[in-house]
């Protein structure tokens, strides 16, 4: 696997977003999906796959804790698009004994108790909607946060078995917006109000401007743990 990862890394080094996507949408002998958090990165990513192919496979994962504003996003994006986007659950038995162990907000108490959290709300999830999934199409970028700053467009994802694929890694956040204005992208009004990265509402809070665009997430932490497990090496 790792020589097919280098493979298309060498193939589509010098390749714009699009051409990275038809060329996985029009493979035939593999399933590829975008995992949508209905961020800027992932609306942007959901535009281009669309023009590419109604047939697109999005999805998303509720985890019970998201912000009004995602709902808002997610409704206008399926109306816009004339398309329902797949959301995965988290198990009500894993939630309803997360919160017998911890209590309500306990993911503030350790990164132990956080990943926890992490793991019930998003990573099972995930792990279920991946299971039928050869590619794993994700709105990941490089200048992010200094968790992210080595990934390469491919890569394989040991734990869930798939190709991971980041077409936008090498977009600037002034690449996204651009994107986003000129195509009439919907975006989550957070971005306006403070908020580059936007996750589960009690673990995401406006960023100061200079501050690191991840910032705002898990900000009781340290900088090289503010990941939930998804794009975990």
């Amino acid at each position: 696997m790792k020589n097919t990862v280098d493979e298309l890394n060498a193939k589509f080094k010098n390749s714009k977003p699009q051409e990275v996507l038809e060329f996985l949408l029009n493979d035939t002998t593999k399933k590829a999906a975008l995992s949508s958090s209905f961020g800027a990165e992932d609306q942007v990513l959901t535009s281009m796959m669309l023009e590419i192919t109604k047939e697109a496979n999005i999805f998303t994962l509720d985890t019970g804790r998201l912000p009004y504003e995602t709902y808002s996003v997610m409704d206008e994006t399926n109306l816009k698009y004339g398309i329902k986007v797949d959301v995965f659950f988290p198990n009500n038995e894993s939630v309803e004994e997360l919160y017998q162990t911890q209590g309500i907000n306990g993911f503030y108490e350790s990164i132990e108790n956080r990943k926890r959290c992490c793991f019930i709300r998003k990573i099972e999830p995930l792990q279920r909607a991946l299971k039928d999934v050869d590619v794993w199409i994700t709105g990941l970028r490089a200048s992010q946060s200094v968790t992210r700053e080595e990934m390469q467009m491919f890569e394989y994802d040991e734990g869930n078995a798939v190709i991971k694929v980041s077409p936008l890694i090498d977009y600037s956040e002034e690449d996204v917006w651009e994107y986003i204005n000129k195509n009439l992208v919907p975006y989550n009004k957070l971005h306006k109000q403070g908020y580059p990265s936007i996750g589960c509402a009690p673990c995401t809070r406006p960023v100061k401007e200079g501050e690191d665009i991840r910032s705002g997430r898990w900000w009781w932490e340290n900088p090289e743990h503010k990941e939930c497990g998804l794009h975990a090496k």
